[in-house]
């Protein structure tokens, strides 16, 4: 059963009809991003504490039109971060997305901009990313130990934004579930679900498809308890950042298996886009693993230890 707004889920399991139109995927967004923004605002404090990072800074003019130095700790920009990236993110998911499906785009374009469905998840990394980047810049902090800080959050942010493509049943799901294959001791409901009620209006027939936002918050979640227990490694800065690339291609790489995406011809390559950008993480990640897997000085292993 799906719940594609709060007044579903009140309905459901309470007996009220009650006039709330929230998105429940909107309102577990919401909720990520401020997870997300907690954990990164707790790591880059201690970075700052540990003199890892510096103060962020920058110039900007006073209301007499005379230059002023803003000077902060790094983790008080956090949440004008937290805004920007969300809302660069949405607006990459989308675009994302509409590359997926530009066939349904050409057809009906601003029923695809203004859907209330329809976004990818890597889209609205890449897009977010690129945003953080040009916010650390203008705050003149440098962004590999940003990266660093912001790995564990990125991840957690993920698996709890899955929860919200799982309960609103926003069309993440798999393909058609393979019943022979199912472990006896697993319970039907995590191996095959129809999502009734999902937000698309889809009717899925019995016995369902694979519940992928079930698995991928199960990952995430997998991943961000490693990130965090990594944290304090001795390597180079921008070492977790590019476990957290490898971590997260390996996690779409394995959940497109059974998943239905359209399959994109790129170079004479046959794969979704997000197989595409998956591979391409994991490139970076190990790339980035075999340059930073070398100990820091030994002034900088101590600190990171604190």
């Amino acid at each position: 059963m799906s719940y594609p707004y709060l007044s579903d889920v009140i309905k459901a399991y309470i007996g009220y009809d009650l006039p709330l139109p929230l998105a429940t995927f909107g309102l577990l967004v919401a909720l990520a991003t401020l997870a997300a923004g907690a954990c990164m605002k707790v790591e880059m404090r201690r970075l700052y504490q540990a003199g890892r990072l510096g103060l962020a800074w920058r110039r900007s003019k006073g209301k007499d039109g005379v230059a002023v130095l803003i000077e902060k700790p790094p983790q008080d920009i956090v949440p004008d971060l937290t805004i920007a990236v969300l809302i660069a993110g949405v607006v990459g998911a989308r675009v994302f997305h509409i590359f997926e499906h530009l066939d349904s785009f050409a057809a009906a374009p601003w029923d695809m901009i203004f859907s209330r469905s329809g976004l990818s998840i890597f889209g609205g990394l890449i897009f977010g990313t690129l945003t953080g980047m040009v916010f650390v810049k203008r705050w003149n902090l440098s962004p590999r130990p940003l990266l660093d800080a912001a790995a564990g959050a990125m991840m957690l942010g993920y698996g709890i934004g899955r929860i919200g493509c799982q309960i609103s049943g926003d069309g993440d799901w798999g393909g058609p579930a393979n019943m022979a294959l199912k472990p006896d001791w697993l319970p039907t409901w995590a191996w095959a679900q129809t999502y009734d009620h999902n937000i698309y209006g889809e009717l899925i027939a019995a016995p369902g498809v694979y519940p992928t936002p079930i698995y991928e918050t199960l990952m995430a979640f997998a991943c961000f308890a490693l990130l965090w227990a990594l944290r304090k490694h001795p390597f180079k800065t921008g070492w977790l950042f590019s476990v957290y690339l490898l971590l997260a291609g390996l996690e779409r790489l394995l959940i497109e298996q059974i998943r239905v995406n359209p399959v994109l011809d790129f170079a004479g390559i046959h794969a979704t886009q997000a197989e595409m950008i998956a591979v391409t993480l994991i490139v970076c990640g190990l790339l980035g693993l075999a340059l930073l897997s070398r100990r820091a000085t030994r002034e900088a292993a101590v600190v990171a230890s604190l």
